[in-house]
């Protein structure tokens, strides 16, 4: 065959690819989601004609926001996605994250064509900004496990601890988001069961969500523990919700002698920490890019979170697993499902010092560690396999 058959053969195959139209809102602060979106965007480039419109929250001319968030719908997002909509003739619109400037007036826009939309929730926080009544947020429980805020005597819904403004703005777009997501007008597409059964609680219907969680599209290289240096790693924001005291406290308590927890990021209780724990064996590296996280990761002894949220996927975790790094983690949300049953590692945060027993039960099998690591990389190795989630994402999509 020579090249311009084959170059004419490769062009026809293309054209005949099923098209997706993805959307997506990147963050300010670039984090786990819109890292998430980036690999699945590799992912279905190997197999559909796939086109990406990303967005950003760039400020706008005062008026032209205030119009936005007024009328939940921004001019230009409709006119930018109407255009490619009918310019490139897509088989499934696929929708991630829409705060703030793609905004909601784009599901209008979508009813009017005829082509199927589904919408990935890799969060929870859309159960937290339905009402402008604080009583509706937390309800009877002492803190939000979706968003991390805890209850006070208040009555508006305060999502923005330090803004008013904001808090109304982002309420005034979630009481109406979760109307779009109730509607089932479209297809939802969350990371765990126990995020189906979440929306199942809250009165959407099972028939409309599927499960599918995020490809990891990473170059990992485990790495040979440099000097028998030993070591524990938490990565994350240090903030009270990530529980990063607790976690400090139970290593403490634990007593691992020559171990030391290297606490890799940032947030809002880092410099008070550091005052407090000056331990020698407790060490704040500040924020890290992802390379260099995941080098720190494969040559330690093992990743630990302390979280209190419902995580969507522990993107974390999943990555030190395919290193055949094993993890600690609380029994919290969906995290479970990214690990084999009965994992001995997974403690309870409702029982009092789980987390100190659970240390000093890895302390006490580090032999058999690496053997764990190695069952953990297997399961999650199967869970993600590239093949496997094109299956289950043409299965969902229907192309």
């Amino acid at each position: 065959m020579d090249l311009l058959k084959l170059l004419n053969l490769k062009i026809d195959d293309y054209t005949k690819m099923k098209k997706i139209l993805l959307l997506h809102n990147e963050y300010k602060e670039k984090g786990g989601e819109d890292i998430a979106v980036d690999s699945e965007i590799s992912l279905l480039e190997s197999k559909y004609n796939l086109k990406v419109l990303k967005f950003n929250n760039s400020i706008e001319k005062p008026y032209q926001q205030f119009i936005s968030f007024l009328t939940l719908s921004n001019n230009q997002s409709n006119k930018l996605v109407k255009e490619n909509i009918e310019s490139f003739s897509p088989d499934v619109i696929y929708i991630h994250n829409t705060w703030f400037k793609i905004s909601l007036g784009i599901f209008k826009l979508l009813n009017s064509y005829k082509i199927p939309v589904f919408i990935k929730l890799h969060n929870f926080r859309y159960n937290c900004t339905k009402s402008f009544f604080f009583k509706n947020h937390i309800d009877s429980n002492n803190f939000c496990p979706a968003c991390g805020i805890k209850n006070k005597r208040r009555i508006f819904n305060k999502y923005f601890p330090n803004s008013y403004l904001k808090s109304f703005a982002m309420i005034n777009y979630g009481i109406k988001f979760f109307k779009i997501i109730k509607s089932c007008q479209f297809k939802l597409i969350v990371l765990t069961e126990f995020h189906k059964e979440y929306l199942e609680y809250l009165k959407i219907p099972k028939e409309i969500v599927n499960v599918y969680p995020n490809y990891l599209d990473v170059d990992l290289t485990k790495q040979e523990l440099k000097n028998e240096e030993k070591y524990l790693i938490y990565a994350g924001r240090i903030s009270a919700e990530k529980g990063v005291e607790e976690l400090i406290k139970s290593f403490l308590d634990a007593q691992l002698l020559g171990f030391e927890l290297k606490i890799v990021g940032d947030g809002p209780l880092r410099k008070d920490l550091m005052k407090i724990y000056k331990q020698g064996n407790i060490n704040f590296l500040g924020y890290q890019d992802n390379k260099k996280v995941l080098e720190l990761i494969s040559s330690s002894n093992g990743v630990i979170t302390g979280t209190k949220l419902y995580e969507g996927q522990p993107t974390l975790l999943c990555e030190a697993s395919l290193l055949g790094v094993p993890s600690i983690f609380p029994k919290n949300g969906g995290i479970s499902e990214f690990f084999p049953n009965d994992y001995e590692y997974s403690y309870d945060m409702d029982i009092k010092n789980d987390l100190t027993n659970k240390l000093i039960k890895f302390y006490e099998n580090i032999n058999q560690n690496e053997d764990i690591g190695n069952v953990n990389k297997k399961f999650v190795t199967k869970k993600l396999e590239k093949n496997k989630l094109i299956s289950k994402f043409e299965n969902i999509v229907g192309i």
